[in-house]
C-alpha cells in the first residue's frame, strides 16, 4: 500500500475512540477541504494530504495540554513509512503550528502547504458542522450552553485560552467568529465568509430562543 493508504489507516486506528469533533470524520473533512483548497494554490500536494492527515493525531487537549505528542506520533510514523526528512519536517511544522491558541499565537513556520492545511481545519470550525462540534465538545466537558452573566473573553493568553471553562456560547466569540479573517487563501476566505454569515444567524436565533421569542 502506498504511504498515503497507510496513513488513513493510521488515523482511523488512532482516532477510533476520538471525541466526535476531533475524530476521523473531522480528519476526513479538513483532508477534503484541503485538496479543495490546493487545487487553486501552489503547493506541494503530498505534504498537504500527509499534514491534512496527521493534523489531529492526538491533539493535546485530550492529552493535558502536551503539545508534543502529535508531533512525536506523526514523526516515527512517518519514520516508519521511510518518508524523506525534509516531509517529515514539513508535517510536523505544520501539526506544530497548525493551532488556534487563543488567536494570540504567532506562528514559527510558514508555508503555502501550512497556509491550506489551516484553512483547511478552521473551514471545519465554521458553520452548521462548527456549531455541532462546538456544542459536542461543550456536552463532552459538561460545559452550560450559555450563561448571560459571563461575557467572551477576547483577550486571552495561550495558557487561558487552553484552560478555559467558559459557557459553550462564549467559544464562538472568542475562536469561531475571529476565524473568517484569520484565513490564508482565497478559497478558504470566500467559504469561510459564508460559513460566518450561518454562524451569525443561528446566534441570532439562540438569542431570540432564549428570551422565549419565536
Amino acid at each position: 500500500m502506498s504511504i498515503l493508504d497507510n496513513t488513513i489507516l493510521f488515523v482511523k486506528e488512532n482516532l477510533q475512540n476520538a471525541e466526535a469533533g476531533h475524530d476521523w470524520f473531522h480528519v476526513e473533512r479538513v483532508y477534503k477541504n484541503a485538496l479543495l483548497i490546493a487545487n487553486a494554490e501552489d503547493c506541494n500536494l503530498e505534504i498537504v494530504k500527509l499534514g491534512a492527515l496527521l493534523h489531529d493525531i492526538a491533539d493535546s487537549k485530550f492529552h493535558n495540554g502536551d503539545e508534543t505528542i502529535g508531533p512525536k506520533l506523526a514523526r516515527e510514523f512517518l519514520e516508519s513509512q521511510k518518508a524523506s526528512e525534509e516531509v517529515i519536517s514539513h508535517v510536523v511544522n505544520i501539526i506544530e503550528n497548525i493551532s488556534f491558541k487563543g488567536g494570540n499565537f504567532e506562528k514559527k513556520f510558514t508555508s503555502n502547504e501550512l497556509d491550506i492545511v489551516q484553512d483547511a481545519d478552521r473551514l471545519d470550525a465554521l458553520g452548521a458542522i462548527g456549531i455541532a462540534r462546538t456544542f459536542n465538545y461543550g456536552g463532552f466537558k459538561n460545559r452550560p450552553l450559555y450563561l448571560p452573566n459571563i461575557a467572551p473573553n477576547l483577550h486571552m493568553t495561550k495558557e487561558e485560552y487552553k484552560n478555559s471553562e467558559a459557557p459553550t456560547l462564549n467559544h464562538f466569540y472568542e475562536k469561531l467568529l475571529l476565524l473568517k479573517d484569520k484565513m490564508n487563501t482565497e478559497t478558504g476566505k470566500k467559504i469561510a465568509l459564508e460559513r460566518h454569515k450561518f454562524m451569525e444567524n443561528f446566534l441570532s436565533q439562540f438569542y431570540a430562543e432564549w428570551e422565549g421569542g419565536k
